[in-house]
């Protein structure tokens, strides 16, 4: 029988209350945490990607933190990779690796790899933003639906990055998207997976939780840290870490395209249809075992878990 090496996966939407949950399990168990994150593989983004600061990442560190500058790009393909690299290493020392995060299509990556995608067409591209300015992002979204139903379903009709990058795999190699994400190509990785999904029993209260943390990023400074960014780098509204939620909010206040009156809102709203996605996505393909992140034993719930797998694990390694 072959043995495989436990890892735990931690996932939920934004402000469920992983990161607790994880160092709460990093203080009990022989863990080493791996973010899934794909805001916080960014420099100097930490306000508004909700990073941990650095007396806990002194204390509890995580890999695939601070990786790249902001004008760069990270794709689902690099984390498979730098992810199964950092497990393996953290395994070689006797340790259970830990991927905390919220980016499920990077947890789709990792257990089931994905298929060769076409490389971004800047011609395409410009074709779909043109209509876009002409028809508005609904319309772009509408018309995904109807080659491409099952990720135009998971979509945001203003999730315009994600739309576009859809219409335009489609438009370059005749196939859905969704198709393609489910030829992964690349062998299983050699792990016994926990996934483990943190989820509301109240959508309200999860609603209040991204009300608050919001909130808690202005008052931190998050538009004085967009600031620093626009003036530290070369940066556009077209790259990725400048899509990010919270930021692409602030920048467009920055620039007279929204009030600032209504930066709150929109902020708090963009969040929430964020939490959304995740949510879907893991209740439709991640299917991880679920656990109320409102329950007051929450951790308790978790531990005990992880406790029963790691005891498992060592039941299977030494009969």
């Amino acid at each position: 029988m072959k043995i495989t090496s436990p890892a735990i996966l931690l996932m939920g939407p934004t402000a469920s209350g992983k990161t607790a949950v994880s160092m709460w399990l990093a203080q009990r168990f022989p863990v080493e945490l791996i973010s899934v994150d794909s805001a916080q593989v960014f420099r100097d983004m930490d306000i508004g990607t909700a990073k941990p600061d650095a007396a806990t990442l002194e204390r509890f560190p995580h890999r695939l933190i601070d990786l790249i500058s902001p004008e760069e790009v990270y794709s689902a393909a690099r984390f498979r990779h730098d992810a199964l690299e950092a497990m393996a290493e953290i395994v070689s020392r006797g340790k259970v690796p830990l991927l905390v995060g919220g980016t499920m299509l990077y947890y789709k990556a990792l257990l089931a790899g994905l298929s060769e995608l076409p490389q971004a067409d800047p011609k395409i591209r410009a074709e779909i933003d043109a209509f876009a300015a002409e028809h508005g992002w609904q319309a772009v979204h509408a018309e995904l639906a109807k080659i491409d139903p099952v990720t135009a379903a998971r979509l945001h009709a203003t999730d315009a990055q994600r739309i576009q990058r859809a219409l335009e795999i489609f438009r370059l190699s005749g196939r859905p998207m969704s198709e393609l994400i489910g030829e992964g190509r690349e062998e299983k990785p050699p792990y016994d997976f926990i996934s483990l999904g943190l989820l509301p029993s109240e959508r309200s209260v999860l609603h209040a939780r991204i009300a608050d943390r919001f909130d808690a990023m202005l008052e931190a400074g998050l538009e004085d840290e967009v600031s620093h960014l626009r003036g530290k780098y070369a940066l556009s509204l077209e790259l990725p870490s400048m899509r990010c939620v919270g930021y692409r909010q602030v920048w467009e206040v920055q620039d007279g395209a929204a009030p600032r009156r209504e930066l709150r809102d929109r902020g708090i709203y963009a969040t929430r249809q964020l939490a959304k996605r995740q949510i879907t996505w893991m209740a439709n393909t991640l299917k991880p075992e679920i656990y109320d992140c409102l329950a007051s034993d929450l951790c308790d719930r978790v531990g005990q878990r992880v406790a029963s797998a790691l005891a498992e694990a060592l039941r299977t390694r030494y009969p």
